[in-house]
């Protein structure tokens, strides 16, 4: 099969568009391959056909769980086989979809990045019949971009260890070693190169797409009414929109607000539930056609934190507006991309009011970069806090309250949080935020003393089923996944969770219900002295100004395209000037 025959077959598309034949051939050759593409270019068809050419498994490395749903489901809804692993999932959920890509006919397998640190995934890792090693949002290995993620170090190590297993592997057709395709929709020229060297690429190979979008137009716009300024932009610009703020209280009330004024708004941050987001994702996704008013379906605003839109595929966005100063130029231009993805003309308006976002820009600093004695002061009370001693730890993940930590040991929240990313970046702890916690069970008395209980039919139903699925309950808290079978059987997640509170009211079960919480693992046994290198610490900060003044100075700019400032800032230093960004505009005024 031809890669346009796979298009056409499995995709329904009669060409590709411009570039993704070129990478599909790459990747078909078996090089190693760098993609740059704008967001909304078609990316994922760059690793999904040449996968259905060679006939074997890819493994997509993503941070995105949104896409990764998104995108298991799009296959399947073609009879393609796919399958994710993502944090919520349990064990025995995770096996399954190992045990599948392994044994049956698979053709994806998307992981998160933090996955690969695992040993026992790993080793799973060198049976699997990989014919294609697929990285998207691929900055993120660059210690240079602007979201730098440590477990994407490994990804090297992974190819090599895929290489070296003794498993005979016969899917791999045609091709000799097992080619890494890396994507991104924002790179520096140094960041191309970084991203080549830490991969591990055998000779350097990039395709570039221009990420010039003429039917998107920049606009900055100098207020200290930020939010009737929205209201005046959206009041007379029909059609869907993102608002982008900082912090999830601004969210709440600003989509209020926008409400309060007779505009459909709702608010998105990493805080909900993972179905709390789907159903304000679709019911965003839902909403078509030019109306300005509340009547009709679907949400036509959703005001947001940098937690939404990675992986939501919506094209006919009109609006990006950014309430807040972004801290860099690659973030920005990824946020403002999702807008005018159908090609339709759009905007993405940035909201600046110079004395007051300079201030904010400078405290981001003292924020996210505290001092280095601050950070090692964090480090020991967050080990006193979870009761972790000199010496132990290593291997052992904990639930984290940030705020009740902040409380107990007298630290401010927001450099502590950012102390615990830079220890994370040093390698002393995993600390994630805002992870999804499955709900978890352990069954206190016997099978025979359930009887005497005198139990209603649902609570012995749920027990009989939880009782089947996960063999462990009686001895451990397990994970246990509160849908499917337990949903047909006994109706809606509020009524199992009525259940489940009743039972543990009686002392017959353990229940810790689901939860969105911080988790900390500890990478290493806890250490005495803490040491942040000049690269994690005194280069990184200083990368972290210099990004941040980039942002200031094209909010500042009143000279020259704003087009040009952004392309040139990637590396594009001969683009033409837009003719519809405000500056442009004004000049064309005279």
């Amino acid at each position: 099969m031809t890669a346009h025959e796979a298009l056409k077959t499995y995709f329904g598309y009669d060409d590709f568009r411009p570039l993704q034949a070129e990478i599909v051939q790459s990747v078909l050759d078996g090089r190693d391959t760098l993609a740059l593409m704008p967001t909304g270019g078609g990316k994922s068809l760059c690793f999904q056909v040449p996968t259905m050419v060679m006939g074997g498994l890819c493994l997509i490395i993503t941070p995105l769980i949104a896409l990764m749903k998104d995108q298991v489901e799009n296959l399947r809804n073609r009879d393609i086989r796919a399958a994710a692993i993502y944090t919520g999932m349990t064990y025995d959920q995770q096996k399954v979809a190992l045990d599948n890509c392994q044994w049956g006919p698979y053709n994806f397998l998307y992981v998160s990045p933090e996955r690969l640190e695992s040993e026992e995934f790993r080793e799973r890792l060198a049976r699997l019949p990989i014919c294609l090693i697929a990285v998207d949002e691929a900055h993120c290995i660059s210690q240079w971009g602007y979201d730098f993620r440590p477990s994407y170090l490994k990804i090297a190590e992974i190819r090599d260890l895929i290489q070296a297993s003794p498993q005979p592997l016969p899917e791999r057709k045609g091709v000799e070693k097992v080619p890494i395709l890396a994507l991104t929709a924002t790179a520096t020229p140094e960041v191309v190169d970084d991203i080549q060297e830490r991969l591990a690429f055998r000779e350097k190979n990039v395709l570039r797409k221009s990420f010039s979008r003429a039917n998107l137009s920049y606009v900055v716009r100098q207020t200290n009414k930020k939010a009737d300024e929205i209201v005046h932009i959206l009041s007379r610009v029909p059609g869907s929109a993102i608002v982008y703020v900082r912090n999830r209280q601004r969210a709440q009330e600003l989509a209020a607000y926008l409400n309060e004024k007779g505009l459909s708004a709702d608010f998105y941050h990493a805080g909900l539930s993972s179905n709390e987001r789907a159903v304000k994702q679709e019911a965003w996704k839902k909403f078509k056609g030019e109306r300005l008013e509340v009547k009709g379906e679907g949400t036509r605003i959703i005001v947001a934190t940098n937690a939404f839109g990675m992986g939501i595929d919506k094209p006919d966005v009109r609006m990006v507006i950014h309430h807040d100063l972004p801290d860099t130029i690659e973030a920005y231009f990824q946020e403002a991309g999702r807008a005018g993805r159908d090609e339709q003309r759009a905007f993405a308006v940035l909201l600046y009011d110079p004395s007051q976002d300079k201030a904010k820009a400078r405290k981001r600093v003292a924020d996210s970069y505290p001092p280095k004695e601050f950070v090692s002061d964090v480090y020991h009370k967050t080990c006193d806090f979870l009761g972790v001693g000199a010496g132990s730890g290593q291997g052992h993940t904990f639930i984290l309250p940030i705020n009740d930590l902040c409380r107990i040991m007298h630290l401010p929240i927001l450099q502590t949080c950012s102390a615990l990313h830079l220890l994370t970046q040093a390698g002393y702890i995993d600390f994630q935020e805002e992870q999804e916690i499955q709900a978890r069970v352990k069954i206190l008395v016997s099978q025979r003393e359930i009887r005497e209980y005198g139990l209603s039919e649902q609570q012995n139903q749920l027990l009989e089923t939880l009782m089947r699925k996960y063999s462990g309950i009686f001895t451990d808290l397990q994970y246990v996944h509160l849908g499917g079978e337990i949903i047909r059987r006994l109706g809606d997640e509020a009524r199992i969770h009525e259940l489940l509170v009743s039972l543990a009211q009686r002392n017959i079960i353990t229940y810790i219900p689901h939860d969105i919480a911080n988790t900390l693992n500890f990478t290493r046994e806890r250490q005495t002295d803490i040491h942040l290198s000049t690269d994690i610490y005194d280069n990184h900060r200083q990368q972290y100004i210099e990004k941040l003044k980039a942002m200031v100075e094209y909010a500042d700019n009143n000279l020259y395209c704003r087009s040009q400032l952004l392309l040139s800032y990637f590396g594009e230093i001969d683009a033409a000037t837009c003719g519809t960004c405000d500056v442009c505009r004004s000049k064309a005024k005279g």
